[in-house]
């Protein structure tokens, strides 16, 4: 009877024991299971902060990179304007350059153009004079004749003298008369006196076609202007280097070819006399 109670004894001692040791492992299962459960969620905030971390680390990242392009791009357009501003410059240099040697090349130093142009307007003023000089010499030699026979005036540096055709010529003629030689004559003997005066004689005709002898009125003009060139070399002994013949017909008028009156008026000689210019023309080059 003893033996059984010990037994019974045992088996429950055992039976407790080893409830007390399953539970203590139970306990300590479990508060390994709520540790890992704790590091798991640790764990996992720590992924998720990484993550986020990652991410904004990304997105910083492409801000970087953007400003690095924009950086860039601005520093390559720079570039290129500083390299458009260096050729500029560099042309604009070589332009100076071109200019100073220019200038240090100059065959003329400003006292000398000063000096040039001085001499320039004392010729000028030299023309002008001998001009009017001209101008009154001529005007003198022919004061016998009527206003209405011919006229002296000065145009555009030169003097003018318009003889009339009543005091030349017969109406479709190109034969001088008497009184217009004699009126050549005094032109000559003006002309004889300076030989650098050029002459150019031109013949004008109003606009009624012609009817006898000439083809037309430029024939007319020409044949009228060549006249008084012979009798200026051939009776006067004008050099006839000086002199040139030419014919307008009637396309210069001095008046309206519808009235008699300018009709008369268009009907002209024009001796043009001009001083020698040869050296105002060299000192102006």
């Amino acid at each position: 009877m003893r033996i059984i109670q010990l037994t019974f004894a045992a088996l429950l001692f055992t039976s407790i024991f080893g409830s007390c040791v399953a539970k203590k492992k139970f306990l300590e299962a479990t508060s390994t299971i709520n540790a890992l459960r704790q590091d798991s969620l640790r764990l996992e905030n720590d992924l998720a902060a990484t993550n986020n971390y990652l991410k904004d680390s990304r997105n910083q990242n492409a801000d970087l990179q953007k400003r690095y392009d924009d950086l860039t791009n601005a520093a390559q357009q720079k570039e290129q304007a500083l390299s458009s501003t260096k050729e500029a410059l560099s042309s604009t240099q070589e332009m100076l350059n071109s200019a100073k040697e220019k200038l240090t090349n100059s065959s003329l130093t400003i006292e000398e153009q000063q000096k040039r142009l001085e001499a320039l307007q004392q010729l000028i003023d030299k023309q002008r004079a001998v001009v009017e000089n001209l101008h009154k010499t001529i005007d003198d030699a022919l004061g016998q004749y009527k206003a209405e026979d011919l006229d002296v005036y000065v145009k555009n540096g030169k003097v003018y003298v318009s003889l009339q055709e009543k005091l030349l010529f017969k109406s479709g003629s190109a034969v001088v008369g008497k009184e217009g030689i004699e009126a050549l004559g005094k032109i000559a003997n003006v002309l004889n006196s300076d030989p650098k005066i050029q002459i150019l004689v031109e013949g004008h005709t109003d606009s009624i076609p012609i009817r006898r002898t000439f083809e037309d009125n430029w024939a007319l003009s020409v044949a009228r202007a060549v006249s008084i060139v012979r009798i200026l070399t051939k009776d006067y002994n004008v050099d006839p280097a000086r002199v040139i013949a030419s014919g307008h017909s009637y396309f210069d008028p001095r008046d309206t070819n519808s009235t008699a009156e300018g009709r008369a008026l268009n009907r002209r000689t024009e001796i043009i006399l001009s001083p020698n210019l040869d050296e105002l023309y060299r000192l102006m080059q």
